[in-house]
């Protein structure tokens, strides 16, 4: 049985072994269900009022008082959650220096908080899926398979990654995990475009320690990962203040883009834990459902 045990384990995606293990460090509540309906758990019982059916009636209950009870469920409705997580040439920079202790590319990190995220949700009874049309919002654990082959690789030879969201359905729930750094105008048309949906979300914007320091001196050559952009500098150290500047105000532009679709931000560095941003994911998503 052992044997069988560990050839299975064997068998599933790394990242989602990962993602599971991140996820089981988690204290997780009810995610907002504490509402009245139908379901299958109980919830409360409270007075009979006039109207009510005699078959909602729970007569053990009501025998040990003078008035009767209704035994009432918890309201299980399940939402479906998108994922959008940057695969983009950017995303696969580490700035940790040649021979210290290695950290993961923003990709990787995106890559684990957003399955374990969904690991989450799954284990919530919700529905989750990818913003695009390859994995349609849906419940249980072979979705999690499904998910983790789709996320376990970088795909796009684009700089600067953008949204997709055709697959994202009216009043769902959306993560969105990226540096951000690219043009902002394709977000902002998608953030315009699912809030004439009803769609809330979160905006997680993954950076490694490096591009919030810059730690950069003398001569530089600057390339992004694609390749496609260069820049050369003699004096690196001249350069910080105004880089420091830009991304300050890039910042504040994700910010109020959030803030006008009605979404929540935040930033997180890879040389972080991931367990604080997927906690801020898990209640921020909480916050947002409906």
């Amino acid at each position: 049985m052992r044997r069988a045990a560990e050839g299975a384990a064997s068998a599933l995606p790394p990242l989602l072994v990962a993602a599971e293990q991140l996820a089981a460090t988690v204290q997780m509540g009810g995610h907002g269900r504490r509402r009245v309906g139908p379901g299958e758990e109980f919830w409360q019982y409270r007075p009979a009022h006039s109207g009510d059916e005699a078959r909602r009636v729970d007569w053990r209950r009501s025998a040990r008082s003078d008035q009767q009870f209704v035994r009432e469920r918890e309201w299980q409705l399940a939402q479906s959650v998108h994922l959008w997580v940057d695969d983009a040439a950017s995303m696969r920079f580490s700035g940790a220096p040649e021979g210290a202790r290695s950290r993961p590319t923003k990709g990787a990190r995106a890559r684990l908080l957003a399955l374990a995220l969904a690991v989450l949700m799954v284990r919530a009874g919700e529905r989750v899926g990818l913003t695009g049309p390859l994995a349609p919002p849906r419940p249980g654990r072979a979705q999690l398979l499904t998910l983790a082959g789709l996320l376990s690789e970088d795909v796009s030879e684009d700089d600067y990654g953008m949204p997709q969201i055709a697959g994202v359905a009216p009043y769902a729930r959306v993560a969105m995990l990226s540096d951000f750094l690219g043009d902002l105008a394709p977000l902002e048309a998608a953030l315009a475009a699912l809030a004439d949906r009803g769609v809330s979300g979160v905006m997680l914007q993954v950076l490694d320690p490096a591009e919030e320091e810059f730690p950069f001196h003398g001569r530089t050559i600057f390339e992004s990962m694609g390749g496609s952009l260069s820049h050369e500098t003699r004096k690196a150290d001249d350069l910080r203040a105004r880089y420091l500047a830009r991304l300050a105000e890039r910042r504040d532009r994700l910010e109020g883009l959030a803030r006008a679709a009605g979404w929540q931000f935040a930033t997180h560095h890879t040389g972080h834990p991931a367990q604080v941003p997927l906690l801020w994911l898990w209640a921020a998503l909480e916050r947002r459902r409906g």
